[in-house]
Order: C-alpha cells, then sequence, then structure tokens
C-alpha cells in the first residue's frame, strides 16, 4: 500500500569539522543520498526538489522559497531553477534555517513486477545556523513490512523489497560518514536500522491501521484544496459504487464514483501517483459539487460528469461505461496499491 503518510524514517546527523555551511550544501547532501537511492531503484527521475530558507531568529520570516522544482540533469549547474534558487540563497548574510526536500519516484516489486510510485521516498536535508546538519529519509510504502498496513503477511513482496532498503540505508551511512537513527514507531510501523520490525512478532499498533487513518488523512487532504461547502453528495456509503477511471496521458489519476444505492459519490486518489493525483482530485469533487446543486442523484452525476469532462489537464474518463465493484473499500484499496 502506498500512503500519504510516511510508514517510517531515518535519520543522520552529519559534523562539517567547524566549517560553515551554506545552502548548496544542503542540496549536494540530498543530491548524495538520492545517488543512493538510485543504485537500488529507489529513486528514479523525474523528482521534484523544495528549497527554502527563513531567519533563525523568525522562521515565518522567508527570505527564498521555490516549491516543486524539476529535479533536472546537472541539476546544480546555473542554468537549471534550483541552481538559480541556490544561487540566490548564497547570496544572503546572516543566520538561517535551510531546507531542501526531494520527492523521490521509485519502484517496489512484487511477483517480480515493477510498480512505480511518485513518491516512495522523500530525501530532507536541514542547516540550523550554518552548523548543524541533518538528513531524513521518509517512505511512503509498506514494501518493506512482512505484513501490509491492512494486516495481511506478505513474505514475498518483503523478500523482494526489504534487502533494497537495508542495502541503500548502509550505503546512505557510509556516504555520509555516519549510522543512521531510526524513527520512533509510529500508527504504521517501527522502523530500525536496516528496516522495520516485524509486526508479526508483537502484532501490529492498530488494526488495520491503512483502514483506519489514510482513507480519513486522504480526505482530509483533498477537501482542503476546496473551498467549503454544504453542496455536497455524502463521501461514504455501504452499498456497492460504480466507478469511472480518471487518466491523464499514460498514468491513472484516481477514480470517480457514486454509490449505487444512497446518495453518495467522491473521488479516490490514487496515491502513487503522488501529489497531483490530489490536485485532480480536488477538480473532480468541484464537478460532483456542481452536478449536485443541479438536484442530479449521485448515479445521474457520475454519468453527468464524464459527459462533460474538465479540461484535458484535469485528467479524462477512460471507459464508455462505468465499472462497479462491490464496495467503496474495494476502490479505496485499489486507489492505494498500484
Amino acid at each position: 500500500m502506498i500512503t500519504s503518510a510516511p510508514i517510517g524514517d531515518w535519520t543522520w546527523e552529519v559534523t562539517m569539522g567547524g566549517r560553515a555551511l551554506r545552502p548548496v550544501h544542503a542540496a549536494k547532501y540530498a543530491l548524495a543520498v538520492w545517488d543512493v537511492l538510485a543504485v537500488h531503484q529507489l529513486a528514479d527521475p523525474v523528482g521534484r526538489v523544495s528549497l527554502s530558507v527563513r531567519a533563525a531568529g523568525d522562521v515565518r520570516d522567508v527570505r527564498v522559497r521555490a516549491d516543486g522544482l524539476r529535479l533536472e540533469p546537472e541539476p546544480l549547474s546555473s542554468a537549471t531553477a534550483l541552481g538559480q534558487a541556490l544561487a540566490e540563497a548564497d547570496s544572503l548574510d546572516g543566520d538561517f534555517v535551510v531546507e531542501v526536500r526531494i520527492d523521490c519516484p521509485g519502484y517496489w516489486l512484487e511477483s517480480g513486477v515493477k510498480h512505480r510510485a511518485e513518491k516512495l521516498f522523500v530525501i530532507q536535508v536541514d542547516i540550523w545556523k550554518g552548523s548543524l546538519l541533518t538528513v531524513t529519509l521518509e517512505t511512503y510504502s509498506d514494501a518493506w513490512l512482512t505484513m501490509d498496513t491492512r494486516d495481511r503477511e506478505q513474505l514475498g513482496v518483503y523478500t523482494e523489497n526489504a534487502p533494497r532498503l537495508a542495502a541503500a540505508l548502509a550505503g546512505i551511512a557510509k556516504v555520509l560518514g555516519t549510522d543512521q537513527t531510526p524513527g520512533d514507531p509510529n500508527r504504521y510501523a517501527t522502523p530500525t536500522a536496516t528496516g522495520f520490525e516485524d509486526p508479526r512478532a508483537e502484532g501490529p499498533a492498530y488494526d488495520d491501521s491503512w483502514g483506519t487513518f489514510e482513507v480519513a488523512d486522504r480526505s482530509e487532504r483533498l477537501r482542503s484544496k476546496i473551498p467549503a461547502s454544504e453542496n455536497e453528495y455524502e463521501e461514504i456509503t455501504d452499498h456497492p459504487v460504480r466507478y469511472f477511471t480518471v487518466r491523464r496521458g499514460e498514468q491513472t489519476m484516481g477514480y470517480v464514483w457514486a454509490s449505487v444505492g444512497e446518495e453518495a459519490a467522491g473521488y479516490e486518489p490514487r496515491t502513487a501517483a503522488g501529489e497531483e493525483a490530489f490536485d485532480v482530485g480536488a477538480a473532480w469533487l468541484l464537478r460532483l459539487r456542481d452536478a449536485h446543486g443541479r438536484g442530479l442523484s449521485a448515479l445521474a452525476a457520475l454519468s453527468w460528469v464524464a459527459q462533460n469532462p474538465l479540461q484535458p489537464e484535469m485528467g479524462q474518463i477512460v471507459e464508455g461505461v462505468p465499472q462497479e465493484v462491490d464496495s467503496l473499500d474495494v476502490l479505496e484499496e485499489r486507489s492505494a496499491r498500484y
């Protein structure tokens, strides 16, 4: 399962022997970690990188901010957007908090088949007042666990993927010259120096942690992208649902759906597509809101949004007729697994 909150994380503290740290150092260390992940196909083009530089005395005082920059070839070159943002940041004088964050697309394996997630890992490098550098690695997949986040044993998936993660963690420690500190146990799993603890030993922290937390988190993230309104269909149902697949280019972004037996309708983002799946989903929720305002039933709204598509950049309906599954839970899981 691919999640929108981290499954686990690891941190390295790097000492620089008294050398003053500049924003470009944060980028260099982030890219060094990227290179280690890439060796194991845990990071793959094209990633997205963000940079922020804030005053140390007031973190609300943002001096440089660049979000969602494409990680181009030779990313530190003065010809790239990242290189230009770093040049601006390095020209500043004073004490700052610097953050470089990279979303890493990558592949996890199942029965020898590679599945791509647009945010398999996130690398974050922070510099505090030019003297302390920390590297944090987060993962957003449960492929490294003996049980998935719905409490099902997945020893085959674990065997194919966990050694890749362990090798990457060891490689990063070697490059950085210091050992990793595993993050705290969370609602999904307990990180270790080489991966994760086996949840079969003491059982997971929560039953069906994905269903308990992720569904609500995804809904909140989607809703945060559109204005609040009471002009809505219900977003949960116990009945079967019909759905259309939303695709942009060659990539599935999610599923717009309606309940067969209740006035419920919504959109399930395909988590593996990354943040863009949520941006696309917000637009489809607004279309459903338009249909609700026209007085259409949920099923009629599903047909209406298919017959009145959005702009191409928001994705297009794939099927000519809606598909049907036994429950919304089935569709939610499909949207999060591949």
